[in-house]
């Protein structure tokens, strides 16, 4: 691989993540309800660590 390509070039998931939140309140998982790092004001899916990890074994390229 050359060094103007990342790994990025080659994943067809959305990677945007909405920006870390400074403290709270913080956001809740939309799948378990735990608090999230991200701000209770982002409009959008928000996930906390353990799902988010979760959801990115489901969704990784197995190839």
């Amino acid at each position: 691989m050359s060094d103007d390509v990342t790994d990025r070039d080659y994943c067809l998931v959305g990677t945007d993540r909405p920006p870390k939140a400074d403290g709270p309140p913080y956001a809740a998982c939309v799948q378990c309800q735990e608090p999230t790092e991200y701000p209770e004001a982002y409009r959008g899916i928000t996930l906390c660590p353990v799902c988010e990890w979760r959801e990115a074994e489901r969704t990784a390229c197995s190839g």
